[in-house]
């Protein structure tokens, strides 16, 4: 065995390890952010060390095993870190992830429009809307010749184009692409799913920006009651329902029930303060 071989195998098992023990889940998974806090320095630090000198880089990427490790710790460390509004940090991230998977299983292949969708979004966050938007409709694209127009992965590239399109003021198109995405999911996971709690949501913020305070408003309730009942009161899905219909209502000049679904939305983010 050389040097070189003892120094890469445990990085190589590190990687592996670390992956096993991570939760996949991050947004909207409040219950997997603890495990991810803690794993987070180690997930850095390993994935780091893979690529801190082109040797190391390079032999990592000879093993397809462990560089498929380090593209998903790395992709899931960006996503973690763009929940906790920290995409600065997150891009690096996102955009290694995306390098080693391009290399890995060339430019068409389902994980590549994964970190595309997910670099796109935190492109979103640092308002670096063209770049971000080109990037959601090259994932896209992918997803969509992988599966067809219909599929439920192709309503999670639909979606996140969606927040783009609306983030860069063009609502006709955001309502375009979040009614297909909201159609996908209801037929994929019925009327009731988590999911569709997301989707609605997206879909009324779009008919906020376009006047129909009405319409928005119907459906936040809806996402509203999907997500109690499926998460309870204190999911972060609830506390983004809660106070998106505030601002409806807000709008809608129902001053005093605004306030109230505005206290409730951020009693928990209070109470975990206080502890």
């Amino acid at each position: 065995m050389t040097s070189q071989d003892t120094v890469l195998n445990p990085l190589a098992v590190a990687l592996d390890v670390l992956r096993a023990g991570a939760p996949t889940e991050i947004m909207g998974a409040p219950a997997a952010w603890p495990r991810w806090e803690a794993l987070l320095p180690h997930a850095l630090a390993a994935t780091e060390f893979a690529s801190g000198n082109r040797d190391r880089a390079a032999s990592i990427t000879a093993d397809r095993q462990a560089a498929e490790s380090c593209a998903w710790l790395l992709d899931r460390s960006a996503t973690y870190l763009q929940v906790f509004g920290r995409p600065r940090e997150a891009r690096p991230l996102a955009e290694r992830a995306l390098s080693i998977d391009e290399s890995l299983f060339g430019p068409t292949h389902l994980e590549v429009s994964t970190d595309l969708g997910n670099l796109a979004l935190i492109l979103r966050d640092l308002g670096e809307l063209s770049i971000a938007r080109e990037l959601a409709e090259r994932g896209l694209a992918i997803s969509e010749t992988i599966f067809g127009s219909d599929h439920p992965v192709v309503g999670v590239r639909l979606s996140s184009l969606a927040v783009i399109l609306r983030a860069s003021g063009e609502a006709a198109a955001a309502r375009e692409f979040s009614e297909r995405a909201l159609a996908i999911a209801e037929t994929a996971y019925g009327p009731e799913h988590p999911t569709i709690s997301i989707r609605l949501n997206n879909l009324a913020l779009v008919l906020r920006d376009l006047g129909e305070l009405s319409a928005a408003r119907e459906l936040t309730e809806r996402a509203l009651a999907i997500a109690e009942a499926a998460h309870g009161p204190y999911h972060p899905d609830v506390g983004t329902c809660l106070g998106n219909l505030a601002l409806l209502l807000r709008d809608l000049g129902e001053l005093p029930v605004a306030r109230e679904l505005s206290e409730r939305a951020l009693a928990p983010y209070f109470a975990h303060a206080l502890e």
